[in-house]
């Protein structure tokens, strides 16, 4: 399995990463206290605010950064493309939803879009390193 294919799980599992840190204060707490409702989970998300909220927004982001990051791993390995380069793209794409991540839950906005950006190219220029 080359690095790049591994960069898939490790992005496909940065969501549920994102659910976690969202759902973190509501685990040992009852619903009557506010704890995390497993019975209606997505209003219980609703609910959030703050911190908790943002990661629930990185987490829905996380999911839609998806195709493009799985799609271009994919065209770039059918294409024959350098494997040091698609490795080396796809790892920028993880560094780059991490560090979105970080600073989504810090709550820089601006910041947080120019980390969004760079992963989007790391995405799109995998379509382009082929041979």
């Amino acid at each position: 399995m080359t690095i790049a294919y591994f960069c898939i799980i490790v992005a496909c599992l940065l969501p549920v990463v994102c659910a976690g840190i969202a759902k973190s204060r509501g685990f040992g707490r009852s619903r009557r206290e506010g704890g995390f409702d497993n019975h209606d989970p997505r209003a219980w998300m609703a609910s959030l605010s703050g911190w908790q909220a943002r990661a629930n927004a990185a987490q829905a982001n996380s999911f839609e950064a998806l195709p493009l990051f799985i799609a271009g791993v994919l065209v770039a390995h059918q294409l024959q493309a350098p494997q040091g380069w698609v490795d080396g793209l796809a790892l920028g794409f993880i560094a780059a939803r991490v560090a979105y991540i970080a600073v989504y839950l810090a709550d820089y906005a601006a910041l947080r879009s120019l980390i969004w950006f760079v992963g989007v190219l790391c995405s799109v220029a995998l379509f382009f390193s082929g041979r």
